[in-house]
Formats: structure tokens, sequence, C-alpha cells
């Protein structure tokens, strides 16, 4: 009987423990850079750079900045290996080799990153002070005149209404389409993510050459501006599908239901709902095609021509952007144009890098979260929408007691 009633299991109480006198054993901070490590990083690269330098240079018929550096690498990972297997166990060894290659991996992104960045600012630095490099145009500057003479402002205008007319393009058609891959699902739909996905990995000289093929040796279209937006619409418009597609489907199925459930129809759904909740990713979508057209050179080299004037007419005569300009201008032998070509082309990463972190402000939101201004914005609302029922309830109590009162004196 006392069996039945016992317990199935039991719990270790806290003062049962094998080695209640024992020194507990100090918990391991994860988190927190050792001295051990510092010194197996720093140790395992200078042993591997004065060896690498010793093969170099003795002992190895090699030569050449590539070679030392991949010798001197593969010895460090060794090296380092050897140096953690002293302290440490065989999983613990993989663990921490295999974080420095990832590391290390990500310090060499960073620093070609900043190396290209940092050598285009300094190519660049003679033309960037001037102010007529971004108020003039090259019709009156040529290759042999300074740099106070001449500028990129028809480069800079080609590029705006290339880019806006793609968009107007792009824009409505990528969103349309991400909403019908999410919205009406079945066989088709799952073809055209999959052409979607396809052309997103499509060069940008296959994109010229269809416009080139289709709309000037076909139909006769001039080499201008609209030709060039055409091409940049191609390459724009699958980045934009597909992170609009990514983003719809984020949007949580519960808001769907709750709105089925209040009667409305699908499309009155997409409206109302899914696109708001949306409404920021899709934002960035949008962004990050723009950043992705407004770098092509090939699809603009092919369509747009070349010029020295500033042409605002995108339908008629060659229109030039930045990124074909940057391609002219570096061409030339002359170090003004060259040091033009440098100049442009940091005109043209700033206003990527700016279109990047524009789109890394607003994407960093979930779907459907607010900013601090739209909350600000809705709690106005709702104190208007109550100050207005509470009107509206007086009104019909004032209304009700008007009707009863001849009730009453009737009777």
């Amino acid at each position: 009987m006392s069996a039945q009633n016992s317990p199935r299991t039991t719990l270790p109480s806290k003062s049962t423990s094998p080695d209640a006198g024992s020194p507990r054993e100090p918990r391991r901070r994860l988190a927190l850079l050792r001295a051990t490590d510092v010194y197996a990083v720093l140790g395992a690269a200078a042993a591997s750079l004065s060896i690498t330098a010793l093969l170099f240079t003795r002992l190895l018929p090699f030569s050449g900045g590539l070679g030392f550096t991949l010798v001197a690498y593969g010895l460090f990972l060794g090296l380092y290996a050897l140096l953690v297997s002293f302290d440490e166990d065989g999983p613990a060894v993989r663990d921490r080799v295999a974080a420095v290659l990832a590391q290390s991996l990500g310090l060499l992104m960073l620093a070609a990153l900043a190396f290209v960045v940092v050598y285009t600012l300094w190519e660049g630095r003679k033309a960037l002070p001037h102010l007529n490099f971004y108020t003039q145009d090259m019709a009156s500057a040529g290759p042999l005149d300074p740099l106070a003479a001449g500028g990129i402002l028809h480069a800079i205008t080609g590029t705006l209404e290339q880019i806006g007319i793609a968009l107007v393009v792009t824009v409505p058609t990528g969103l349309l389409c991400a909403v019908f891959l999410n919205e009406v699902p079945g066989r088709f739909a799952r073809f055209v993510r999959t052409i979607v996905e396809a052309m997103t990995a499509l060069p940008s000289i296959v994109a010229g050459l269809f416009i080139y093929a289709t709309a000037i040796l076909t139909l006769g279209l001039d080499r201008s501006g609209l030709a060039a937006a055409l091409a940049l619409s191609v390459m724009m418009l699958p980045i934009i599908i597909r992170a609009a597609d990514v983003v719809i489907r984020l949007v949580p199925g519960p808001l769907r239901e709750a709105a089925y459930a209040l009667g409305t129809s699908r499309w009155r759904t997409v409206w109302h709902v899914v696109l708001p909740t949306a409404r920021s990713g899709l934002t960035t979508s949008v962004i990050l095609g723009t950043a992705r057209g407004i770098g092509e050179t090939s699809p603009v080299l092919l369509t747009a021509g070349f010029t020295a004037v500033t042409n605002t007419d995108p339908l008629s005569g060659p229109q030039i952007s930045l990124p074909l300009a940057t391609f002219e201008f570096i061409k030339s032998p002359e170090p003004t144009m060259i040091a033009r070509g440098f100049g442009t082309a940091a005109v043209l990463m700033a206003l990527v890098l700016l279109l990047f972190v524009a789109a890394r402000v607003i994407g960093g939101r979930g779907p459907g979260r607010l900013t601090r201004r739209q909350e600000h914005r809705r709690v106005l609302a709702s104190r208007r929408d109550a100050a207005r029922f509470a009107v509206r309830a007086e009104e019909q109590l004032d209304s009700g007691s008007r009707a009863s009162a001849p009730t009453r004196s009737a009777s």
C-alpha cells in the first residue's frame, strides 16, 4: 500500500551532493577573452611569419606576396592548433581553430572592402574638393584641361533619370508579382518563382544584350536613357520580386485569418492588412533593387551611348550615367581624367552606401512594427476616436431623453 502511494520520481535536494565539503569549481565565462587566447594568437602569428620568411628567403624557390600570405596563413592555423592543444582537448581545439578561421576570413573581407573604399577616395581626392566637379559637365572641358574645369553633372542627371524610369517600371510590377506568388499558390506560381530565382543570377551583360536586340535593333529605338532604364529594369526586377516575396511570407498568418473572419475578401485583406504590415520590408526590397541597378555598367554601356553634355531628355539622344562615366574616364591615359574617374567612382560609392544604410535602417523593424512617429500618430488617432465616440454617446443620451419626455407628459 505504501509502495503504491509513494511518488514515482524523486528530485534530489540541494543539500545532498557527493562532495559537499569540496570547493566549487569556478564557472567558466565563454564571452570573455582570456589572456591565453591572446597569447596563442600572437605566438602563432609571430612564429608563422618568422618561419615563412625563413622558408622564402633561404629554402624555397618561391617569391611574391600572395605565396607568402598563403604559406604564412597555413602555418598560423597549424601552430595555433598546436598551442591550443596544450590547454584544451580535441573538440575544444577544433572549435577554437574553426572560430579563428571564421574570424580571420571576416577580417579579410572587411580589409578588402576598406582597401577598395580608401583607395578610391585617395585616388579621387584631387577631383572631389572642386565644386565644379558636381555642377558642370564635360561639354567645355577636355582630357588636358585641369580639374578646375568640367564635372559629372551630366552623369548625375542621367543616373537619376534612368533609375527613376526603372523604378516606375519595376516597383508596381515587382510588388504585384510578389503578391501573386504568395496569395495565388499553384504550379504556375512555383514556375514563376523558379524563373525569378534564376534571373537573380542573370549576368548584367545579358540584360543589356536583350534590350539592345529587342528595343534598339528590332524596334528601332535609339540609344538613349529610356533604353538604359529598360535594361536596368531587367536587372532590378528579380531582386525586388525575390525580396518582396520573402517579406510578404513573413506576415503572420493570424492577421490574414482575422481579416477573413471579419468577412473581407482576399484582395481587400492584401491591400489593408498584408501590404501595410510588410511596408518596411517592401521599402527595403525596393531600395536594394535600386542599389543593384544604380551601379550597373554593362547594360548602360550597350544601350545608353556616350555624351559629354547634359541630356535631360531620356527619350532622344545618348545619356551617360555614373558607372559609364567612370569607365570612360578611367580609360584615358591623362592623370586628370583618371582623377575624375576615381572621383566619379567615389560619388557612386557614396550613393550606393546611402541606399544600403537606408535599407538597413528601414528594414531593421519586423513586419507590423511601427516607428515612434507612427506610434505617436496612432495614439493621437485613438484619442480623437475616443473623443468622437464620447460626443456621439452624449448626443444619443440627449436624444433619448428628449424622446422620452413627451411620453411621460402624455401619460
